[in-house]
C-alpha cells in the first residue's frame, strides 16, 4: 500500500457548486463559497474533491453544456478562485478532481456557432452534421436521453446536427482528428493548472456510427435503464450506434497517455451503456482509464444479492483495472429515499444513514460521496414551480428529475440554512434544515460525526482500503464478504433491513472482532452473528 497511488482506494467527495454556498449573494453557490468550506471536507477526512462543472455555460443543462472549456462562468467566480480553490486544498491535504464534459459542448460555443453558419468553413465538420431522408425526416431513429429525438434541423445547412441530450448540446465529431486534438488540449489547459484529476462525464459518448445505422428496438419489458423509465422513449431502444464505438477506445488510450505525463494525476470515467459492466471492464486498464464508475448501484434494487451480484459481474470481468463505487450523485434520487420504502422498519433512520456510508467505503474500489451523504439528506420533494431541471419538467409527473438531490447544503438551521442571504436557485426543505451541518457537528452521535469517525478508521485499514474482496454466501437481508490484503483477513458484514437478524457464521472461523468504526455493530454469540437494525461487523480472520 506504502507504494500504491493516491487515488487507488480514496474517498472522492462529489461537490455541486451551485448548491454547496453561495458568497455573493445571488442565489448560487461559487468557488469561493467551496474554498469557505473546505474545512468542513477536511474534517471528513476524504482524500479528494470532485467539482461539478463551473465553467462557462449558458446554464440549459446546469454547466453540462459548456460554452468555453478553459474558462469559469462568472456565476461561480474567476480563474483565479479556482486556483486559490486548489492552493487551499492542497495545502489541507485534498486533492482536487473537476468535471470534464467531452463529448458534445453547448450551441453557444464558438465552434459550433461557426458550424453550424454553413458546410465549408473550417470548423464545418466539428459536429456531427447529416442530411435529412428524402422525406426531410432525419437520418436515423436515434433519440435523446432527455426525450424525443436526438436530431435537430439547421437551416443554415440544410442539415440536422445530432445530440445525445438536448437540443442545446450539440455532439461533437470524435471522427474528426482535429476535434480529438482540442478536447485534448483542453484537458492539457487544467492539468497545467495543477488539478489532480478528473471525472469524464458519459466518456463512453464521444463516438458516433459514422453510417448512422438504426438502434434496434428493445422489447417492452427490458425498457428500463440510468435514470429513466418505460415512460421515457430513449427506453424503447438498444443504444447500439449513438455511442460506445470500437474507436472509443482508442481515445481512452490517448486520454491516458495524455494523464501519464502528469505523474499521479487520475482519471474516472462515468459509463453508461448497454452493458455497463462490460464496458467498465474494457475502459479501465492499465492502458485506458484509471477508474471507472457505473450507475449500477444507483438503481431502486438495495438487496444484498443485487450488490453482491454486481460487484461480482464486474470483478470477473475486470481483469487489471480499478472500480470506482458511488450510492448517490447529482443525477439520482439520494440513497437514503431510494433505499427505503418508506414502511415499517424500512423507513430511513439515522443508523441506515451511518450504514450506507460503511458499506459504499467497504467495497473494493473508490469512493464517490456525493455532498450531505455526509449528513444522511432524503431526497427533496421539490414543487413543479421550483422545478429548474429540463429533464424533470419535460417528464412531470412520472419522473421528477433531479432537482430534489440538487437542494443546497444545509450550513445552518436558519431559515436560509446558511447558504445564501437571498433566495437559492432551489428551496430547502425543512426537513434538510433538522439535519444541518451546525445541529450534527454539535451533537457526537449524529450521522456526520458517525461519517467522520468511519472514514478516520477505514484511512487506518489497508485492507479495506486496497484489498481482494470475495463474497460469502448469506440470507437476504445479510451482505457478507472478506477483503484480504496480503496475509491479513477482515470478514465485513452488513445487516440491511432495519430489523434485528442472527447469521450462523461459516464452520471453522475465528474471528477477532475490530471496533472504532463507531457504528451499530454486531456480536458474536456461540456460533452465530447477531446484528442490530442496521447493523454492521467488521473482524480480522484469524
Amino acid at each position: 500500500m506504502a507504494t500504491a497511488p493516491w487515488w487507488r482506494g480514496a474517498v472522492i467527495y462529489q461537490i455541486y457548486p451551485r448548491s454547496f454556498l453561495d458568497t455573493n449573494g445571488d442565489g448560487v453557490g461559487d468557488l469561493p463559497g467551496i474554498i469557505a468550506r473546505l474545512d468542513h471536507v477536511a474534517s471528513l477526512g476524504v482524500d479528494a474533491i470532485w467539482v461539478s462543472p463551473f465553467f462557462t455555460s449558458p446554464m440549459a443543462d446546469y454547466g453540462y453544456d459548456i460554452a468555453d472549456f478553459r474558462d469559469v462562468d462568472p456565476l461561480f467566480g474567476t480563474l483565479a478562485d479556482f486556483d486559490r480553490l486548489l492552493a487551499e486544498a492542497h495545502a489541507r491535504g485534498i486533492r482536487v478532481m473537476i468535471d470534464q464534459v467531452l463529448s458534445h459542448s453547448s450551441d453557444q460555443h464558438p465552434w459550433f456557432t461557426e458550424s453550424r453558419a454553413g458546410r465549408d468553413n473550417p470548423r464545418a465538420d466539428w459536429y456531427v452534421w447529416a442530411d435529412p431522408k428524402p422525406d426531410g425526416t432525419p437520418p436515423n431513429n436515434w433519440l435523446s436521453i432527455f426525450g424525443g429525438g436526438a436530431w435537430t434541423w439547421e437551416p443554415r445547412r440544410e442539415q440536422y446536427y445530432l445530440h445525445n441530450f438536448l437540443s442545446s448540446q450539440p455532439q461533437l465529431n470524435f471522427h474528426n482528428p482535429a476535434v480529438r486534438t482540442a478536447m485534448l488540449d483542453n484537458l492539457r489547459f487544467w492539468l497545467d493548472r495543477g488539478v489532480d484529476g478528473m471525472r469524464l462525464d458519459s466518456i463512453n459518448f464521444c463516438f458516433h456510427d459514422a453510417q448512422l445505422r438504426d438502434n434496434p428496438a428493445k422489447p417492452a419489458h427490458l425498457r428500463v435503464g440510468r435514470g429513466f423509465s418505460a415512460d421515457n422513449p430513449y427506453a424503447y431502444q438498444y443504444h447500439h450506434y449513438n455511442n460506445t464505438q470500437p474507436e472509443n477506445l482508442a481515445l481512452m488510450e490517448e486520454l491516458r497517455a495524455l494523464f501519464d505525463r502528469y505523474p499521479g494525476a487520475t482519471t474516472l470515467g462515468e459509463i453508461s451503456s448497454e452493458d455497463s459492466l462490460g464496458t467498465m471492464a474494457e475502459y479501465v486498464t492499465g492502458k485506458r482509464l484509471h477508474m471507472g464508475y457505473s450507475f449500477e448501484l444507483l438503481v431502486e434494487d438495495r438487496s444484498a444479492a443485487y450488490i453482491r451480484q454486481t460487484v461480482e459481474n464486474l470483478e470477473s470481468r475486470m481483469s487489471d483495472g480499478w472500480p470506482c463505487w458511488a450510492l448517490s450523485n447529482h443525477d439520482v434520487q439520494r440513497a437514503v429515499t431510494r433505499w427505503s420504502d418508506g414502511t415499517g422498519g424500512d423507513a430511513p433512520t439515522d443508523d441506515f444513514a451511518r450504514q450506507l456510508v460503511a458499506l459504499v467505503c467497504s467495497l473494493r474500489g473508490s469512493v464517490c460521496l456525493y455532498q450531505g451523504e455526509e449528513l444522511g439528506l432524503p431526497e427533496a420533494d421539490v414543487p413543479y414551480e421550483k422545478l429548474r431541471d429540463p429533464y424533470g419538467i419535460a417528464f412531470w409527473p412520472n419522473f421528477k428529475g433531479r432537482d430534489g438531490c440538487r437542494t443546497p447544503m444545509p450550513w445552518t438551521g436558519d431559515a436560509d440554512a446558511g447558504f445564501s442571504p437571498v433566495e437559492p436557485w432551489l428551496p430547502v426543505p425543512d426537513a434538510h434544515r433538522a439535519r444541518s451541518v451546525a445541529a450534527q457537528d454539535a451533537d457526537p452521535d449524529s450521522v456526520l460525526n458517525a461519517a467522520r469517525r468511519f472514514l478516520r478508521w477505514r484511512s487506518a485499514q489497508p485492507v479495506l482500503v486496497g484489498g481482494d474482496i470475495a463474497f460469502i454466501d448469506a440470507p437476504e437481508p445479510v451482505l457478507a464478504f472478506n477483503r484480504t490484503l496480503g496475509d491479513e483477513r477482515v470478514l465485513v458484514v452488513f445487516n440491511l433491513s432495519g430489523a434485528a437478524v442472527s447469521w450462523p457464521l461459516p464452520a471453522g472461523m475465528t474471528l477477532r472482532a475490530l471496533d472504532g468504526h463507531g457504528l451499530a455493530a454486531g456480536a458474536v454469540d456461540g456460533g452465530e452473528l447477531r446484528l442490530p437494525p442496521h447493523g454492521v461487523f467488521f473482524a480480522r480472520i484469524d
